[in-house]
Parts: structure tokens; sequence; C-alpha cells
């Protein structure tokens, strides 16, 4: 069955022809690790995740890159401003490789607590340090580049267009300008590609221009060359990425070989809060970790952003979240009624069901028709195992570990009764707000090799 992505690049949708029929090469601008990644960033991840799965359910093997920016992104997402890194590192009072180190993990946690995939190739900016320089040093050797007093600049007037992504119109751009720009570019949109660093600055490698560091737009460049070849098939991330930083990635890209580096672009919406942008000054800054502090199981959240297609903004409430997690135990129950039932299903509605739900994943990554064919089936009358198996299978690019529950249902029946008794009596102690009594018996059922988890859904035991 055929792919359609919209190409934000051609500004259509398009049918994918993939470069290599044998393996597909996708490359994703990942965090600068410089704080906590908010719910808005991850669901772009969310996306970025489907896309793997839905590329793998049509028969594909992937080679994903994903850069780790712990350098060189200034403040300004431009040429203004410290690096964010530094920025946190003196804020908190650690150093710059603490900051990322810390980071990164809470990343990464984050994609596990979201059921996500680690793609297969995962870079940092600065074990790359050298092939950045190197690709730097072309870019002024075929003379799409040049020095100046603070950075080395790429110099858009020698490409046949710039910009190519975001069909931007330069001179509205320079009328409206209110940054002062560097006197030595030649063009008020050149961009830096190395930074020569200050004396006291704390990130800086030599460089033929002297102790410096690279600026954010290179990285990627760099290294999506590096593990991916000139010209791989996807580029992904937010669409606030679109005008500067992979507007800067293509024209990189063509100054060093003349090609754009990926066929087909895609790019992720705004997550709204409230109806309006999320801001620490609005203090609705929310994390994955704030959605677990609440009770809720994180795959909620990534439920909820199936609501809404990946190229459309969706808008986060709290009501919202508390409605998607009733979704979501239905959706469990769902599956267990058909795995538990014994109804005789036509093998011609499972192929109508599945023909549907594929259409839908093709169709541009088309989550919310993709969630309709899903309640269609859980919603079936008759009860059977084939449809829980049909459940199953659109799981694989759900990720929502529908038969979770199932297994702990397992788990249960293998629980002693004694251990039981304990947690009955634990529950009438919580009931009874007697606290002590409660941890008591915690600790009880703790040493007899049990541990006791308890959510917003009631009482867990685990071995």
């Amino acid at each position: 069955m055929d792919i359609y992505f919209y190409n934000t690049l051609t500004r259509k949708k398009e049918k994918f022809v993939p470069i290599d029929e044998k393996e597909i090469r996708i490359y994703s601008c990942g965090p600068t690790v410089y704080k906590d990644a908010t719910i808005g960033n991850m669901r772009t991840n969310i996306f970025q995740d489907v896309l793997r799965k839905v590329l793998r359910y049509n028969g594909y093997k992937i080679k994903h890159a994903m850069n780790i920016t712990d350098v060189g992104h200034l403040v300004s997402d431009g040429d203004e401003g410290e690096d964010k890194m530094l920025k946190s590192a003196r804020e908190e009072n650690k150093a710059p490789e603490e900051i990322a180190n810390h980071y990164t993990k809470l990343f990464f946690d984050d994609l596990k607590n979201l059921n996500l995939e680690t793609p297969e190739i995962i870079c940092k900016a600065t074990d790359h340090i050298q092939d950045m320089l190197k690709y730097v040093e072309k870019l002024v050797e075929k003379g799409y580049a040049y020095a100046t007093s603070t950075a080395i600049y790429f110099d858009i007037s020698k490409l046949d267009k710039y910009p190519v992504l975001s069909n931007l119109n330069l001179e509205d751009q320079k009328a409206g300008a209110r940054v002062e720009v560097d006197p030595e570019k030649k063009n008020p949109q050149d961009f830096a590609l190395w930074i020569k660093a200050p004396e006291n600055h704390l990130m800086k490698w030599d460089s033929p221009w002297g102790p410096s560091y690279p600026g954010w737009h290179i990285e990627c460049s760099a290294m999506g060359q590096k593990y991916l070849g000139e010209q791989f098939d996807i580029h992904t991330g937010g669409i606030d990425l679109i005008p500067t930083h992979h507007e800067n990635e293509i024209a990189q890209s063509k100054g060093y070989c003349g090609k754009i580096p990926a066929k087909y672009w895609l790019h992720g919406e705004y997550l709204l809060i409230d109806g309006g942008k999320m801001s620490k000054s609005l203090g609705n800054v929310y994390l994955i970790k704030d959605i677990i502090d609440k009770g809720y199981d994180p795959l909620v959240y990534k439920l909820f952003t199936y609501s809404s297609h990946y190229r459309n903004k969706l808008n986060f409430t709290w009501d919202g979240i508390e409605a998607t997690s009733k979704s979501l135990e239905r959706l469990k129950n769902g599956y267990k009624a058909h795995l538990d039932g014994t109804d005789k299903i036509e093998d011609s509605k499972i192929i109508e069901y599945e023909e549907r739900f594929h259409k839908a994943i093709n169709d541009d990554l088309n989550m919310p028709f993709s969630m309709g064919v899903v309640w269609e089936v859980v919603r079936n009358e008759k009860k059977s195992p084939k449809l829980a198996e049909l459940l199953l299978k659109f799981d694989t690019i759900l990720g929502l570990k529908i038969d979770e529950e199932t297994k702990q249902d397992k788990v249960q029946d293998e629980i002693p009764e004694e251990i039981l008794k304990l947690v009955e009596e634990r529950n009438i102690a919580r009931n009874n707000k007697d606290w002590a009594k409660s941890d008591e018996l915690r600790d009880k059922i703790q040493e007899k090799g049990f541990k006791v988890i308890d959510s917003k859904e009631g009482t867990r035991i685990e071995k």
C-alpha cells in the first residue's frame, strides 16, 4: 500500500518514494539538553515515533539518527546571545557537562515512560566537533563562507535560492528587523557556522580561527551527512525549526555538496495549553513528570496526542487528560473482552478493519482516523480473540501497551493468598487514614518479596 506524506519542502502531500527500498534513512532534530523537555517537545517525539512504526508496518528497515545538542544553540535561535548550555550552567551553578548529562538522562526517561523507541543512532554535538570543523573548512574552501572578527558566516548570496522551506520574503524581514545586525556580515541573513570564543568562554575548541565553538545549525548538517549520507529520505522536527534551523541546514548542505539533505521534510505543529502558548510566566510549562505526579499513566498523554493530526495544533487541558485516561481504560477493557470472547467473526471483517487502519496511517500518519477504526473494533458486538489479535497488531503503531493489564491479571493470579490478605488489610487502613498501619503493612508485604504500587486506578501488586 502506498504511503503519503505532506512535504514541507514542496508544500503538498506526496507519495513516498524511498531512495533505497532496502533501508529508509531518517534524521530527527533532538533536544537541546539545557532544561527539561516539555510535553510540547514530547508531542514531536511521539509523531516521530509513529513515523518509524508506520514505515516498519509497511515492511521497511529503518536507519534513524537523532542529535543531542549540548553546545552551539544560542538563546536567540540565531546568532545573538549566549549558548543555552552555558546560560543553564551558570543559573544552576554546574559545569556544562553536568547539565547536559542530567537533562539527557531525563529526556530518555521521558521516551521510556511514553514507550517511544530510541533511534538507531544518537549523536552528541560535542562528540563531533572535528566533523563539524571539516564541514566548515570545506564551505570556506568552496567560497560559501567567510570569516569576520567574531565568527565564520555562511554567505547566502552564493545560493540559487534562500530560503526554500519557509518561503519568507527576505526584504520584508529586513524591513521589520529589530535586532542589531553584525556590521561585518555581507548580508543580514548570513548565519554563523563557527563562533570565535571570548577568553573566558567555558566551551571552546582549537580551530584554524583560534579557540572557538560551533554554531547551532552546523551540527545537524555534519552528523546527518556522516551517518546518513549526502541525501537521505526524511528529516523531521517541530514546526518552529522551519524558518531558521532547517532552512540553514539546507543552505549548508547545498554549499557542501549541492544537494538538499532530505527528500521529505515533516514538521509537527505546536501544542497549546488551555488555548494559549506554553510559557514560564504563565506557569503552564508542563512535563511528562507532571502528568505522572497527578496519578496518570504517561501513555494517557500519548493517546491524547492521537486526537489531532500531527500537523494541526493540539490544545492541552487537564480535563482532556482525565477524559483520555478513561478512554485508555476502555481500550484495554475492550481488548480483554475480545480476548476472553468466544464469538466467531468473518475473516472479511478483519481484513476490512485492517485495510482501513493501514490506509489511515499511510495517509500522512492520520492518527485520528486510525483511532476511529480502533474504536470500531473495540465496540464490535461480537467478542472474538481474532479482534483482540487485530488490536494488538494496531498497537504496534499506537504503542499503548493495551495488553498490559491482562499481563497484570496473570501476575495477580500468581500472588499468594497471604499477600492478598495483607494488601486488603492495608487498603482498609488507608481508607481509615491509618497511615502508620498502612506503612507497617507495606513493609511486611515487601519483606515477603512483593511491592505495592498505588495509582489513580487503584492498588497494584508486583513481585
